[in-house]
C-alpha cells in the first residue's frame, strides 16, 4: 500500500513483562494483548498486530478484528538437538515447550516424555535447546518461516499426530471500530481464505469456552468446493482424547463473503458439539484446575 506511513508503538504486555514464568502459572486470557487493546481503545494507536492465537474469542467493546492477512503454516514442528525425528527420540526424552495443547498430545502419543517449562523469544529457546536444557522444542512453524529459521527445523508434525493451536499460522489486525479510515486501508491485508478458517476455529473455541492453556486444537482446511474443520481436546496429563471432524455443505466461493464465514461459524459450533456431546466438557472443566507445566512439589 503505497503513500501509508506506518510508526512503530512498542506495547509490553503480561506475557512479555513475565517471559521467566510458566503460562499456565501466569493464567487468565489475553496475557499477550491486554494492554495492547488498552492503547487501541485510548487512541495511542490507530492499529494493532497480534498472532492470532493470543486473542481472545470475545474483544473489548469498539474493537473489531479488521483484517486477516495470507495465513502462513499451521503446523507445529520439532527441533532436535541431534537431529533425531520425534520418533526416534530416547525413552523418556526432555521436550521444552510451554504450551499446555501440545504437553497434552505428547503426552498422549509418548507417556514416557518429560515436559519442560520453555518461555523467551525463538532465539532464546532456540539458545537453551543448544545450551542442552532439552532434548528437543516443539515450536509453531509459522514464527521460524516469518523470520528465516526454517533450516532449524528437525520435522514438521501432521496434523493428525499435533493438531495445532486455534488460529495458528494467522496474524490478526485489530482496530477501533469507528476508525473508518483505518478499517479502509486495512481491508488491503484481508485474506478470505485465512478469514474463513480462523471463524471456524475460534467459533469452536467460543462455544468450548476455551483460551490459548486450555487443551483444544483444531485445524480448517479446504476440500474443494467444501471447509473441513478437525479439532481435539486432551486430557492435561494426555491420558484421554475426544477427537471431532465435520465438513461443510458445498460452498460457491464466488458467493457473498459474509455468507461464506456464516458457514464457517454454524461449522465450528457444530464441531464443538460433537466434542461436548463425548464428554469433552469434563476435560476442560479438569483444565481449569490442573497445571500439566508445574513440576511436582517435594514433601
Amino acid at each position: 500500500m503505497s503513500g501509508v506511513t506506518v510508526e512503530i508503538l512498542t506495547v509490553k504486555t503480561t506475557g512479555d513483562r513475565l517471559s521467566s514464568e510458566p503460562l499456565p502459572m501466569i493464567g487468565g486470557k489475553g496475557l499477550f494483548t491486554k494492554e495492547i487493546e488498552e492503547a487501541l481503545l485510548e487512541r495511542k494507536a490507530h492499529l494493532a498486530v497480534h498472532s492470532l492465537k493470543d486473542l481472545p474469542t470475545e474483544m473489548p467493546e469498539g474493537l473489531v478484528l479488521a483484517a486477516i492477512p495470507r495465513r502462513e503454516d499451521q503446523r507445529d514442528v520439532l527441533i532436535s538437538r541431534y537431529g533425531k525425528r520425534f520418533a526416534d527420540l530416547p525413552m523418556h526424552a526432555l521436550i521444552g515447550t510451554s504450551s499446555v495443547r501440545r504437553s497434552a498430545q505428547l503426552k498422549h502419543i509418548r507417556p514416557d516424555l518429560r515436559i519442560e517449562p520453555l518461555r523467551g523469544n525463538l532465539d532464546t529457546r532456540l539458545r537453551k535447546l543448544r545450551e542442552g536444557q532439552s532434548d528437543a522444542i516443539v515450536l509453531a512453524a509459522a514464527g521460524l518461516r516469518r523470520l528465516g529459521l526454517e533450516d532449524q527445523i528437525t520435522e514438521y508434525f501432521t496434523p493428525e499426530l499435533l493438531c495445532p493451536a486455534v488460529g495458528q499460522g494467522a496474524l490478526a489486525v485489530q482496530a477501533r471500530q469507528d476508525n473508518e479510515d483505518t478499517l479502509q486501508v486495512l481491508n488491503h491485508l484481508e485474506d478470505r481464505w485465512a478469514r474463513v478458517s480462523a471463524t471456524a476455529e475460534r467459533a469452536l473455541l467460543h462455544r468450548l469456552g476455551g483460551g490459548c492453556q486450555i487443551p483444544i486444537a483444531a485445524i480448517t482446511q479446504q476440500q474443494q468446493d467444501r471447509i473441513r474443520i478437525s479439532a481435539v481436546v486432551v486430557h492435561p496429563e494426555g491420558t484421554q482424547i475426544f477427537r471431532a471432524s465435520e465438513l461443510s455443505a458445498p460452498i460457491n466461493w464466488q458467493t457473498d463473503r459474509m455468507e461464506t464465514i456464516h458457514a464457517a461459524e454454524v461449522l465450528g459450533m457444530k464441531t464443538a458439539e460433537n466434542l461436548l456431546a463425548q464428554g469433552a466438557g469434563k476435560i476442560l472443566e479438569l483444565s481449569m484446575q490442573i497445571n500439566p507445566l508445574t513440576p511436582p512439589r517435594i514433601a
